[in-house]
């Protein structure tokens, strides 16, 4: 995929999204700059696109189910909001257990450069995930 310079950064950001949700490392890893930089809902950073690849892999197949689903989207320059929710299945030993299921509201923003995603920071409340994963390391 290369940059989609001729689309807008709302696109951009949805192009984004619909990756996330294919659970397409290889289609979210076109869609970053090299020096892209994820951060998360307590502000821990990750920079590079392949330190990102290796990021994503990991929370694909802890999450293999996850999805974002966006309700509202606002747009200004090349800074894109998105507001909705975040829900997955945390797997355990490769399962899907119903009771493992979570969601949670969130919001992402999205820094577009160049028709790529230079910055996704992730706005959500971990905590229904976190208290799964310690259920079960327990």
């Amino acid at each position: 995929m290369a940059p989609l310079n001729d689309q807008s950064p709302e696109r951009v950001a949805r192009a984004f999204v619909e990756a996330i949700n294919h659970r397409s490392v290889e289609e979210l890893v076109a869609l970053m700059t090299e020096d892209h930089v994820f951060i998360d809902g307590v502000g821990s950073r990750a920079e590079g696109r392949e330190k990102m690849k290796a990021g994503w892999e990991g929370y694909f197949h802890m999450v293999p189910d996850y999805e974002v689903v966006v309700n509202e989207t606002f747009a200004d320059g090349n800074v894109v909001l998105m507001m909705g929710r975040a829900e997955g299945t945390y797997a355990v030993e490769g399962k899907l257990l119903p009771e493992n299921r979570w969601q949670t509201p969130a919001a992402w923003r999205a820094l577009i450069r160049e028709g790529l995603v230079a910055e996704w920071r992730v706005y959500a409340d971990n905590e229904p995930i976190r208290q799964l994963m310690a259920r079960h390391r327990g």
